[in-house]
Order: C-alpha cells, then structure tokens, then sequence
C-alpha cells in the first residue's frame, strides 16, 4: 500500500510538472494593427479581439508618447519612424543610440523576427534575426510570412505588424470634404472601417494558426498598435486620440477577465523581457516597468501606475499652444518677442523638454525630474499671459 500511495504521488508530480512546463511562456507576439483608434474594438466589428479581452488582461486606453515623426533634426539622423517605435522597443522615454531594444536581448543565441508592410520601422528592425520590411505586402501576406517564421525558426520574441488600418487613416485625413467619410474614420464605408475589420479576421487566422499547431498554451499574445489614431484621420501630435489605443495580454500565467485602468508604453519592453526571464532592456531614468499586474498570481490592489506619458503629452500639448498665443501676440506687443527667444535660452532655467528635444530628453536624469521642469516652465509662461493681459 505505502509503495502504491509512493508511486501515485510521483505520478501526480510528474503530471504536475509537465503541465506546469508546457504553460511556460516560450514566447512573446506582439500582433500590432497601425492606428487602432482606443474606440475601435466597441465601434467595429472586432469579434477576435473581443474575444480575447475575456480571456486576457485588457487596458482600453494605453498610453503612448506623443507620435510625432520628425523628418530633420538630429531625431531623424537615428531613427525612420515616428516616437512610439523607439520608445516601443527601447522601454524608455530617454532615447540614446547606445540604448538596447527588446529583440536584442534574445538575438543571435534565439531567433527573433519582424515582418511588417512598410520599410518606415527599418531603425527598429535592429538586433532581428529576421526582418522582412515590404511595402509591396498586404496585411494577409504579412500574417502568413510570421506564420512561415513560426514552423521554420520558433522565435522567442516576434513582432507582427498591420500597416493598412493606419495608412487608410492617413487618407481619410487628407480626403476631399466632398467625401461621404471626410474627416470621419468611423463613418460607413469607410476604408479605416475595412482596414481594422480585415486585420482583425487575419488575427483570428494567427490565433487559429497557433492554436493548431500547439503553439498558443506557451506563447503570450500582445495585441495592440504603436500609436491610436485621431477621429479625423492620422495621428496629429495634439490630439488626445493619437496617444491612447487598445491593448491586451494572453496567455499562460495572464490573468483572465481582467481589466487594467491606465498603461504605459514604456512598460511594454520591460514587461515582455520580465515574461521571458530577462532584465529589462535599458535602465537609464525614463524606462517603464514590468507590470506583474496583467499576471494571474498577482493582485491589482497594489498597481498604482505614474500616469507619466499622458503628462509629459498634455504639457508638451499646453506648451506649444500657449507659445503660439505668445507668438500671436508678439505682433503688437515686442514683449512676447523676448519670451519665446527666452524659452530655449538655459541662462534663465533649464529649458522646456518638448517634442523637438526628444534626443535632449534623457539630460533631465529622470522622467519626475523632467516633468517638474516642464510644469515650472508651464508656470512662467501662463504667468506672463495673464500679467499682459
């Protein structure tokens, strides 16, 4: 009896271990849709991704940094794509060229993989094992050459990205008004409407794909975009719209039903390293972190996030109206003239850290330090616009 009672608690443990070992996080997609508006999923027909917001963690509005995309200047020397991209793969706000991406924390010992349908992402593509960069592609030939990745080279980190619904986005913004979705990507027939609703259906494929071939109980899903999209098309640096989008985790160890208040950008680097056993991959003063708040074993009572993009955005947003308003005025009042030289002159304070001086950016030393810069810059300017009323 005691021998049967031995050998039946070593067969449980061996079951145990087994299934413990096959919910092990092998790898991490991140399935990205260009411009998915944060509405998207409640306005359109997005069966697939609804369905995955019961059975994973889900953030309604993911905060993204202001998706400006600069084509001189020092930025543009370094990078193709606008600041969601680098901040996307960097974990940090205080982009350097010496900071390390997610993918290069794997390769070249594991395989990692980008397939997307434009070259505009090629200053994010390095470290990759595998980089397929076509504009020539479609959205389905995107979703099925990640397929062919995944049978031929398993990577332990591959990104996966929808061009369309944001370049219909784009178009939307600069149609004629004499046309029916003018300025209006949720209005009937619209190619944004088409576009999201057709890269939801390829995301049901990849899912189905994953799930036939056993890879899906070991694979965290990400699903979300690199920036949102504007209601009238695009994503213009001001509008809230362009810094929030959807998001969602699934997989083994995410916790289920579960829904997150606020999310950050920066977090999502750190929070695919810390899933697959690694340190985040920069640690310089502006890095997000790993959220264990989208894990099952873990409590939301403690998540208490900074709310620190969506700060930075709205006072880069305040200050450039309110310089716009000293500018206007500059023109009967040579007062206002002086102000606006004075504002990137560091002989009166340490200067406003706006979106032209992303590369200046990690000089603040900390992401608090550089908000408290710019409130108290904020403070000056608005003090002088009520004073000379």
């Amino acid at each position: 009896m005691k021998k049967f009672v031995v050998f039946f608690f070593f067969l449980m443990c061996t079951i145990y271990t087994s299934l413990a070992q096959d919910a092990h996080v092998k790898r991490v997609i991140l399935f990205t849709i260009d411009g998915l508006n944060w509405q998207a999923p409640e306005k359109l027909n997005m069966p697939v991704f609804n369905s995955l917001i019961k059975q994973g963690t889900y953030i309604q509005k993911s905060y993204v940094i202001i998706p400006h995309h600069p084509t001189v200047g020092e930025y543009s020397n370094f990078n193709s794509c606008s600041f969601p991209n680098p901040v996307l793969h960097e974990g940090t706000i205080f982009l350097k060229p010496g900071n390390v991406m997610i993918q290069e924390l794997f390769s070249p010992k594991q395989q990692t993989a980008f397939v997307v349908n434009t070259p505009a992402y090629k200053s994010v593509g390095r470290g990759f094992s595998t980089v397929i960069m076509d504009e020539t592609l479609s959205d389905k030939q995107v979703v099925d050459y990640a397929i062919d990745i995944l049978k031929t080279q398993d990577p332990v980190f591959l990104r996966v990205h929808l061009q369309t619904p944001g370049q219909k986005g784009y178009e939307i913004s600069q149609s004629d008004p004499d046309n029916p979705y003018f300025r209006n990507i949720f209005e009937e027939n619209s190619p944004y409407i088409k576009a999201v609703e057709n890269a939801d259906k390829l995301l049901g494929q990849f899912i189905s794909f994953l799930k036939e071939s056993s890879l899906w109980n070991e694979t965290v899903l990400i699903v979300t975009s690199d920036h949102g999209q504007s209601k009238i098309g695009w994503h213009p640096l001001f509008d809230e719209d362009s810094w929030k989008t959807p998001l969602v985790f699934v997989g083994p160890d995410i916790a289920r039903s579960r829904i997150l208040p606020y999310f950050e950008q920066t977090d999502i680097a750190p929070t695919i390293a810390g899933l697959l056993g690694k340190e985040a991959p920069n640690k310089n003063g502006g890095e997000g972190n790993f959220v264990k708040a989208i894990l099952e074993e873990y409590s939301t009572s403690d998540y208490r996030p900074s709310g620190q993009l969506v700060t930075i955005n709205r006072q880069i947003k305040e200050y450039n109206i309110l310089r716009a308003k000293m500018i206007v005025r500059s023109e009967d009042n040579g007062y206002f003239s002086n102000v606006v030289a004075l504002l990137e002159n560091e002989s009166v304070g340490e200067p406003f850290y706006h979106q032209d001086r992303i590369v200046d950016w990690y000089k603040a030393g900390t992401t608090k330090h550089m908000i408290d810069v710019n409130e108290a810059v904020l403070e000056r300017m608005r003090k002088v616009l009520n004073e000379n009323k």
